[in-house]
């Protein structure tokens, strides 16, 4: 027993000692050797890997080393270092998103909402969206109301702030935000620079290389940094229209859905509004009780009818059945006490 154990303790000890050479071989590389061939040992489609002797053929292109995860062929300290250093944040001009949301009372919603959209081509704008409804006023009336959203050039904002309550009834709410997004902008350039070098170097290298399947595997890097940098560059796009347009969102109510009806000093609006409302809740709780009883309440309860009607009658002729027996026994007894 203790032999038995002796040898397989022996054979271990022998396992992890070759084990332990390998990985020192594998980790002590050359200085200048490249890494390409440590991070992607082959790349042959019949299950045949490249030899050992064939990495300086590759050894003789500037090609970067991959990084920790064997995603990129360029390191992120060299694309730095091909791009330059970026300009600090101080002299980058600050990019500010700024938007408006206004709520006023115009006599007329549909006249003032064409008047906003015309102002807003005036200026180079837009419109995003327009849409006109009905609302009620305290009694039940129906009046029109009206929402529009338009873009206009963000340096004319104040202007067009001006022009759309200049006429107005009343301005019910006035809110302007503004989002600097300065420091997003900043490191999404910096990131779009580092891949457009990444993107560069790749290319180069693809074009030094001989062998087919380095030739695909570079390509594959390529075609993953070029999609990244085009998301990079749809951001950026993004956030230069969104700061070079403000986007303005205007509510237009009618001056008469805020006019209360007095009576000397009482004032009804309150009363009327309240039993306007618990009108049309009631319809709305009758109509919705209409449908869940045809589509619910009312085949259930066809459904649970027939089990109970077939137990009805079963038990109904049954009783009849042993009722009338009962009565022939009787008249037998009758007849036999005769």
């Amino acid at each position: 027993m203790k032999r038995t154990l002796f040898i397989i303790l022996a054979v271990v000890a022998v396992f992890l000692v070759i084990g332990f050479s390998f990985v020192g071989m594998a980790t002590q590389r050359a200085p200048g050797q490249d890494l390409y061939y440590s991070s992607q040992p082959s790349f042959g489609f019949g299950g045949g890997g490249a030899a050992a002797t064939e990495a300086p053929a590759m050894a003789e292109a500037p090609a970067p080393a991959f990084d920790a995860a064997g995603k990129s062929f360029v390191s992120d300290e060299a694309a730095r270092n091909a791009t330059g250093n970026v300009a600090p944040q101080a002299a980058q001009e600050r990019l500010v998103i700024e938007n408006a949301d206004l709520a006023i009372v115009v006599k007329d919603p549909k006249a003032r909402m064409a008047e906003i959209s015309k102002m807003a081509n005036d200026m180079g704008g837009y419109v995003v969206s327009s849409n006109m409804y009905q609302s009620y006023t305290n009694l039940g009336k129906e009046v029109p109301e009206a929402s529009v959203v338009i873009r206009i050039p963000a340096e004319k904002l104040d202007q067009a702030l001006s022009q759309i309550k200049e006429g107005a009834v009343e301005v019910q709410n006035e809110n302007r935000s503004g989002q600097d997004v300065t420091n997003i902008y900043v490191d999404l350039q910096s990131q779009l620079k580092a891949k457009q070098a990444a993107e560069k170097k790749l290319l180069e290298i693809m074009d030094e290389a001989t062998r087919a399947e380095d030739v695909l595997a570079i390509y594959l890097q390529v075609q993953t940094v070029q999609t990244e940098i085009e998301q990079l560059k749809g951001q950026i796009k993004y956030y230069e229209e969104s700061a070079a347009l403000s986007s303005v969102s205007v509510r237009l109510i009618a001056e008469e859905a805020t006019q209360p009806i007095e009576v000397g000093p009482w004032k009804p609006e309150g009363a009327a509004k309240d039993a306007v409302e618990d009108l049309i809740r009631f319809v709305q709780n009758f109509a919705e009780f209409l449908i869940r009883f045809g589509i619910f309440t009312l085949p259930a309860l066809i459904l649970i009818a027939i089990p109970l009607l077939l137990v009805f009658l079963g038990g109904r002729a049954i009783f009849r059945r042993f009722r009338k027996s009962n009565v022939v026994v009787e008249e037998k007894e009758i007849e036999s006490k005769k």
